[in-house]
């Protein structure tokens, strides 16, 4: 089964962020946004543009001691570090994946209605701002660089091609009402929208999912606060967590996570929400700058656990303006990272 039920139950809650060790404020961050100004949005832009950089660097993604957002360089390893790294693959490369692209919708996008199918009872209610324009997993780049895909049109990738079991995410996010939608296996029709899944968040809360509910990630978490972005790469600079997927995975989730996707029970497999962090002491020197600051961010705030599949993948925006990092970043191996676990005394946000 792709998706199994989660019975962990965190209900702990937090006063103020200092209260809490382990929980570290990137006060540069705040700073950047707090002298942004995000431009007018009046029609859906699509997240491979230059106006699609404007808005999200000014837009705050989730609280800024949301998991997402707080550096864990100085977090301890977790005690079977050592084992899980080598039970997943020291040897295996880090992949890159340049998967999870978006579109960012005005706060008047006009609201659909999405038939819900296989994962309707773990689903947010709509209506949805889903414009015409809503990119499929993997658009445009990636069907691009494809010999076999590159003539197809995103409308034919929205009715299914090539692969119509494909997962097939499509992300949504409201800049204005900070709002953000996500739905698996999101296909247009001739009457409409489907999807098997559709979660909303709410990009100025830590609220989670409901325990036990996937969302269009089997762990439960967003996709988009993970995603690395052209605006960051030209930056210099990601400042939040990245997502990650491992091939096998435990019958079990830590927090972020919500829900897991596995039967297995070996201990050193990852749960769903695993933290990892590239060691301090990786050279990141020889990379070129994007790759670079990649890495760099895999040091700082490191990678969550989200979902089944390619071993060390981590997702990338399919964005034709971001060069092709693959072959360098196989030069990183499953040996040069560590799990880690929060310090003593960490409260989660709430």
């Amino acid at each position: 089964m792709r998706y199994l039920f989660c019975l962990m139950a965190i209900s702990i809650c937090v006063t103020a962020v200092a209260e809490s060790p382990g929980v570290i404020v990137d006060k540069d961050r705040l700073a950047r946004l707090k002298a942004a100004e995000m431009p007018a949005i009046r029609e859906p832009v699509l997240f491979n543009s230059e106006a699609a950089d404007a808005i999200l660097s000014a837009l705050e993604i989730f609280p800024p001691d949301n998991p997402w957002n707080i550096p864990v360089d100085t977090w301890p390893l977790a005690s079977n570090s050592a084992a899980m790294i080598k039970t997943i693959g020291s040897d295996k490369p880090l992949r890159c994946n340049p998967d999870m692209g978006f579109v960012l919708v005005p706060p008047n996008q006009e609201k659909l209605d999405v038939k819900l199918l296989k994962y309707s009872g773990e689903s947010d209610e709509g209506p949805y701002p889903v414009p015409a324009n809503t990119p499929i997993e993997g658009w445009p780049a990636t069907f691009q660089r494809d010999a076999n895909t590159r003539s197809l049109s995103l409308n034919d990738v929205q009715r299914g091609q090539p692969d119509l079991n494909a997962d097939r995410h499509g992300i949504v996010v409201d800049p204005v009402n900070r709002k953000l939608y996500e739905f698996y296996r999101l296909t247009k029709t001739d009457t409409g929208w489907t999807a098997e899944q559709a979660s909303i968040f709410d990009l100025a809360s830590n609220k989670l999912r409901p325990d036990g509910w996937t969302s269009s990630d089997a762990a439960g978490l967003p996709i988009f606060p993970s995603i690395v972005r052209y605006d960051e790469l030209q930056r210099g600079k990601i400042e939040h967590a990245l997502r990650v997927t491992f091939r096998n995975t435990r019958r079990a989730c830590v927090y972020p996570a919500t829900h897991f996707a596995s039967s297995k029970t070996d201990e050193n497999l990852p749960r769903m929400g695993e933290r990892f962090r590239l060691r301090k002491d990786f050279d990141t020197s020889k990379f070129s700058p994007a790759a670079k600051t990649v890495l760099e961010a895999l040091k700082r705030y490191g990678m969550l656990n989200a979902d089944n599949g390619i071993d060390w993948a981590v997702s990338i925006a399919p964005d034709e303006r971001i060069p092709e990092m693959h072959e360098e970043l196989r030069k990183v191996k499953g040996s040069d990272f560590e799990v880690v676990t929060p310090p003593a005394g960490y409260i989660p946000p709430r």
